[in-house]
């Protein structure tokens, strides 16, 4: 196997695509269509291809508790590891650590082909559906990527499903998921996964006043490195890849890759396993190679990742690794807004004093 790094200097901004083609009917959800009542908990069934069973907006309720020119290609480099995440970030990002490759247990895996390294400077766009500049996966090569999580049930079984084939893979977190279930997100992490960021609640920040979209992308990176323990990499994708020239361009100024897709699971509509898994393959083989959208939200994906992991390996496609050189670095303001609420101090009196049995 052969490491390299994919180093990528700034890209031009480009508005929103209105669709991607026949069948993406989450290009025109609109915010009125969002469960405002609570997120589901961890034993709901979901059964609905909307966004209303999916994604929580802010003010609800946590659920029950569960178990351009080409790239610049060199070699990658090891770096020291990530230093502990401190009240107040450094004023430089820590470097990244270089990915740690462990040892696989499974002779017939479908395994990293090579682990590639994002130089996230001046906000590079990657995924072709948007973005043209940099067009780093050679054919057969599949990136896979997970967005909308952690959640209960669901992420640690995609987590089981990747670690059994030994492969790795990119996962953007909503900041108020990351919140909610912490320590799965740290399995996330612990298994060796890159973990970028989605907002904070899943909102189509298009749609949205500047100040209130800034607010959604930083409160959502807080949320994310807070829940993580540690600061993480400089990734982002928009919700429903609804974006604009101006965010673009502030994402770029804080050195932060936006990333779109090359091939949509679409399983947040598609809740068969066997269909989700027909389908994948099908968009793979027209395109013949990709980033690969999936969400670890969804139970369907969960069922299907080992059978579509399966048939990756079956039909010759390579898994390539995405990390970044640097990491992200917080903003305080926003630290301050999504760090847990101190409790009060207590003036109840002693319990003694207050309850006696009397029979």
């Amino acid at each position: 196997m052969r490491k390299f790094a994919v180093l990528a200097a700034g890209c031009s901004t480009l508005a929103v695509l209105v669709g991607l083609g026949a069948g993406r009917a989450w290009f025109t959800l609109t915010p009125s269509k969002i469960d405002a009542a609570r997120a589901p908990s961890a034993s709901e069934e979901i059964t609905t291809g909307t966004i209303a069973a999916r994604w929580p907006t802010p003010g609800g309720t946590p659920p029950r508790a569960a178990q351009s020119p080409a790239p610049n290609i060199q070699p990658a480099r090891a770096t020291a590891a990530d230093p502990a995440m401190t009240a107040k970030p450094a004023a430089l990002p820590a470097p990244a650590p270089a990915p740690v490759r462990q040892a696989c247990s499974n002779p017939n895996a479908l395994g990293i082909s090579r682990t590639v390294e994002i130089d996230t400077s001046g906000g590079p766009g990657l995924g072709m559906s948007q973005y043209r500049d940099y067009d780093f996966l050679q054919p057969g090569e599949v990136a896979l990527t997970f967005d909308d999580g952690p959640w209960p049930v669901n992420t640690p079984a995609v987590l089981a499903a990747l670690e059994a084939q030994c492969v790795k893979a990119v996962f953007f977190p909503i900041g108020k998921h990351a919140s909610w279930h912490p320590a799965i997100l740290k399995q996330v992490i612990a298994a060796g996964h890159t973990v970028g960021s989605h907002t904070w609640s899943h909102v189509n920040l298009a749609s949205k006043p500047f100040a209130e979209a800034k607010n959604e992308i930083e409160k959502g990176i807080s949320g994310v490195v807070q829940s993580a323990g540690q600061p993480t990499a400089p990734f982002f994708r928009f919700p429903q890849l609804r974006q604009t020239p101006e965010l673009k361009a502030y994402l770029g100024e804080r050195n932060i890759a936006t990333f779109s897709i090359d091939v949509d699971s679409e399983d947040f509509r598609i809740h068969k396993p066997d269909q989700l898994i027909n389908g994948v393959m099908a968009k793979l083989k027209k395109a013949g190679k990709g980033i690969l959208l999936m969400h670890d939200f969804q139970k369907s994906t969960a069922q299907a990742l080992p059978e579509l992991l399966a048939q990756l390996k079956a039909g010759g496609y390579k898994i390539v690794f995405i990390t970044a050189k640097d990491r992200v670095t917080t903003l305080p303001e926003y630290d301050a807004q999504v760090a847990p609420a101190q409790p009060t101090a207590s003036t109840a009196k002693p319990i003694a004093n207050v309850i006696r049995t009397v029979d």
